[in-house]
Formats: C-alpha cells, structure tokens, sequence
C-alpha cells in the first residue's frame, strides 16, 4: 500500500513540475538569466509541492506504460511553455518601447546587455525593464502570475492534447496587442520628437550656420523626457 501510495504521489509532482517547471524557465522575473538556477529550480520544486494536492483530482490516472507517461510530460510542458512565453511576450511591450523612444532620442547607439532579452538592448530598454520589474512586485501581479498558473490546471486539464489552434489564436492577439500597447506607450515621445525634428529642420534652413545637432541633442532628451514623464 506504501508503494502505491508514493507512486500515485510521485506521478502526480512529476505531472504538476512539468507544467510549472518550464513556465517557470520563461515566466518573468522568475525566468531571467539574473535569477540564479538553483534559486528558480527550488521555487519550481516547491510550487510544485504546494499545487499538487489541488491538481491531484484533475490529473489522469497513472499510465501503465512509458510512452503514455512520455505524451502526458510533453503536453505539460507544451502548455508551461506556451503560458510562460505569452508572460514573456507580455513583457517585451517595455523593450519594444523603449526602442522607440531610444531611437527617437538619439540614445540609439547606446547598448548593453539586456538581462531580460539575454542579448543586447538599448540602456533605456534597462530602465523600462527594470521599472516594470518593480511595478510587477510592487502591485503583487507577481501573485497574479502564479494564480494563473494554478487556474491552468482547470482550463487545460492534464492528460489531453494542447489545442493548437486556440493557442495559435491566442499568441496572435497578444503579440498584436504587445505592438499596440508598446506604440501607445511611446506616442508622446513620438509626436513630442517629429515636432521638435520639424523645428529643427526649419531652424537649419533658415540659420544655416548653427550646429544643429549640438544644440539639438540636449534639449531634444530634455523634452521628450519630459514629455515621457
């Protein structure tokens, strides 16, 4: 009785870190390469730990052979991956915006390592990302996040195929909708900097022998930060 209690128990966690597990890889902050490994593999372990006992009645029975076991892991970690990369598509409205303002600032050429992208990124996309990062804590979406990953298991109950086309559905309208936010988070930045970039083309006309972009540069970051702001 012993075994087959801690087998039931053990093919349960395994279902439930599956799914957690590799949302986890992704789900920001948890996923970015700032947070160290053992540190994330033991919130996933002990997340797991915690759901288990809610999942347990939505979960399939124990399969009787590995391949069976292998279909129910794989489609567990289609869905921890398709909820953490919607989260991280979520999160790159911020890099997506602060390219746009970089650009339109002239702060274009300043790169660095981006943590959250794990590439290179403009130093604004450092201060977006990190502003977001703190308002995610701040408000407890953190909270919000692991919720959504506890509800999953009534939405997309364990044991059957990911439905694919809700999921194609889906991450198209949250990258159409990452584009959107990300232009109407910099739409004052834009329409602040063509009005300046159009006053100072008519300045230059008209005054040829001002240096324009010395003069320019300065007040072009102080007005569109205030304009930001």
């Amino acid at each position: 009785m012993l075994a087959e209690i801690l087998n039931t128990n053990l093919f349960a966690f395994l279902v439930v870190f599956a799914r957690l597990g590799t949302a986890l890889m992704l789900l920001p902050p948890f996923g970015d390469v700032f947070v160290l490994r053992r540190a994330r593999l033991a919130l996933a372990l002990a997340l797991s730990f915690l759901v288990t006992p809610l999942a347990a009645p939505l979960l399939p029975p124990e399969p009787a052979n590995p391949l069976a076991l292998a279909i129910i892991l794989g489609g567990e970690i289609v869905v921890g991956l398709f909820i953490g990369g919607l989260a991280r598509l979520m999160l790159t409205v911020l890099h997506l915006a602060s390219f746009a303002v970089a650009y339109q600032t002239g702060l274009g050429a300043a790169v660095a390592f981006a943590p959250a992208q794990s590439e290179q990124g403009v130093m604004l996309s450092q201060f977006f990302t990190l502003a977001g990062l703190t308002l995610l804590f701040a408000t407890n979406l953190d909270h919000l996040l692991i919720r959504a990953l506890v509800g999953s298991y009534s939405a997309l109950p364990p044991g059957g195929l990911p439905p694919a086309g809700d999921f194609a559905a889906q991450a198209l309208d949250v990258i159409a909708g990452a584009f959107v936010v990300a232009l109407q988070l910099s739409m004052p930045v834009l329409l602040i900097g063509l009005l300046f970039t159009l006053g100072l083309g008519l300045l230059g006309r008209l005054m040829p022998q001002i240096q324009v972009f010395f003069i320019a540069m300065p007040l072009q970051i102080m007005q569109i930060g205030r304009a930001h702001v």
